[in-house]
Formats: structure tokens, sequence, C-alpha cells
């Protein structure tokens, strides 16, 4: 290596040294055709010369055939693109990776979401749509053998509001007092003020009507009561009210034998003394059709519920 060192040296500082005549092409010696004559080369004020230096090593390491062997592997055989496409496949697949696992997480996390929503919807909408009965029955007092909470529900919204609020209270009851009208009159004196009548006949019909207590009989029949009376019945599917029309003041009329609601054509409700039996058609005093299945029917119980705030009846 340091042989073919020198002879470059050599020829390079007897190019340099014997400018090349313009006129005429040197006549080559034989001995110079053992090793091919390099020629200079200037570009711009540079010398070819001046790049040869970085191209032969200072100091030999391998030899002239390792030193041959690097130089003769051109720069361009080496496939850079290669390497950043490998290194761009590998961001690709990762970067798709982890948007996949995001996705996924993400849609876990929605269906958590979701169940949590909808466990927690179900939970509100259980609590809210299934009503307390005791919650809505908490204005009675007594137990009762027509009312039901969708009944009872229907009533308090109907009754006037001088008694709303109020206690409901079982002033009579044919289960706890015999049957007998008399005995209804007399309990009705334990309250003032409004008081609800509520029957049922055999075929299953719920019916009455808002009266004024305490009941007081006369000893002809003549009507009492004020506009705030109301009829009512079952039969048609759910709760059905008739209040006044003013067509007349027949509101109701009690005798000692006799309980009725309504006049003009037919008594809305008329029970008998006994409190077995009574008779309903279409009257004009409240515009109502028949209150029970037929207009005869047998009883089969009846109810008076009066309103108040007495301590009393709280116990």
């Amino acid at each position: 290596m340091s042989t073919l060192k020198e002879k470059v040296s050599e020829r390079f500082s007897r190019l340099f040294a014997d400018p090349p005549s313009s006129a005429s092409s040197p006549v080559p010696n034989p001995v110079d055709d053992e090793t091919p004559q390099v020629r200079s080369y200037s570009k711009g004020g540079i010398l070819l010369s001046s790049y040869f230096s970085y191209i032969i090593p200072s100091v030999g390491g391998g030899g002239s055939k390792s030193y041959e062997r690097e130089l003769s592997v051109p720069p361009s055989s080496v496939n850079f693109d290669s390497k950043y496409e490998t290194l761009d496949t590998f961001e690709d697949c990762r970067s798709s990776g982890e948007n996949r696992e995001t996705e996924n997480d993400r849609e876990n996390d929605d269906d958590h979401a979701s169940m949590g929503s909808t466990s927690g919807s179900e939970v509100f909408e259980q609590a809210t749509l299934q009503p307390s009965v005791e919650k809505q029955l908490s204005y009675l007092v007594d137990d009762s053998v027509f009312i039901s909470s969708d009944l009872h529900e229907f009533l308090l919204s109907s009754l006037p509001n001088i008694v709303k609020g109020c206690q409901w209270v079982l002033l009579y009851s044919t289960a706890k007092h015999g049957i007998s009208l008399r005995t209804l009159i007399r309990k009705s004196a334990e309250v003032s003020g409004p008081c609800l009548l509520i029957v049922g006949d055999t075929q299953g019909a719920v019916f009455g009507g808002l009266l004024e207590a305490p009941l007081k009989p006369t000893a002809k029949r003549k009507y009492q009561g004020t506009n705030q009376a109301f009829v009512f019945t079952t039969i048609y599917g759910q709760p059905r009210l008739f209040r006044p029309t003013g067509a007349n003041r027949y509101y109701y009329m009690c005798l000692n034998d006799l309980l009725a609601f309504g006049g003009g054509g037919n008594f809305a409700i008329c029970l008998d003394g006994d409190l077995l039996s009574g008779t309903s058609g279409p009257c004009e005093t409240f515009g109502n059709l028949c209150l029970a299945h037929k207009p005869d029917f047998e009883l089969k119980n009846v109810e008076l519920w009066g309103f108040t705030h007495a301590s009393r009846y709280l116990s």
C-alpha cells in the first residue's frame, strides 16, 4: 500500500512540476505504460488532484484489496429508502394498532357507560313509575271495600277544596254497623261539611255521590244540598263524574226510609230504608245515565265517608 501511495504521489509531483504543453500532446514513455496516466482537470479554478487526497487513506490498515473492495461499492447500492419505508411501516403499524386499541377502549367505555346509564335510568324509572299504594291511600283512616288507589285518586281530585287535605274517616259501613239507614243518618252527625256516599251492587258496579253532613231527614220529600253535590260511577271502564247541569236544584233528599240523589225523570241513586236494594236512572239534575248495571239493583255494601282534621280519628 505504501508503494502505491509513493508512486501516485510521485506522479502528481511530476504533473504539477511539468505543465502540459498547449501545442501538442506529450510523447508517452514506455515505462509509463505500466500505470495509466492521470490527467488533471480543473473546473472553476479547482484542480481534480485536490479531490484525490480525500480518496487515498493516510493510513493503510486493510491492504489494497480491501481498499479497492470498499471503493468498488457504489453509493447508490445502499437503499436508504427501504430503511425509511421500514420505519414508516413500523410507525404505521404501531399507530394503527394504537388506534385500534383506542377505538376498542372507547367502545368498551361507551358500553360500560351505556350499561351504567341504562341501569341508572331503569332504577329511576322503577322508582317513579311504581306508585306507592300506601302513599296514595294515606288519607284513609279506615279500610274500604270499594276504594282502590285509582278510585281514591279520582275522588280526591273531584272533592271540594274545603275538604282537600283532610283525613278520610269511615263514618258508616254495613259490614261494621249493620244494615240500617237510620244508623247511617246518626253516624253522619260525627262530622260537619261534605260527606261521600259509596255503594256497590252485586254485579260489581261502584257508584255514589257527595252529600252534606250531618244528614237531616225531613218528614216530607224535600230536596237539600248545594251545587257542590255530584254523582259518579265506575261501570264505564273508568270512574266517571256527573255534576249538576243547572236544570234544577234537586240535589238530594233524605227521609228516614229513603235516601236519593237528583230528580227530574228519575233518581240518579235511590236507596231504600233497609239498604238492601235501590234504583238508578237518567235524571235532569246531573245529566247522568244509569249508574248501576241495571236500573233495579241489589246492594252489596254501603259506606259513608267524612272528612276531618280531628286527632281522635288518627289513632
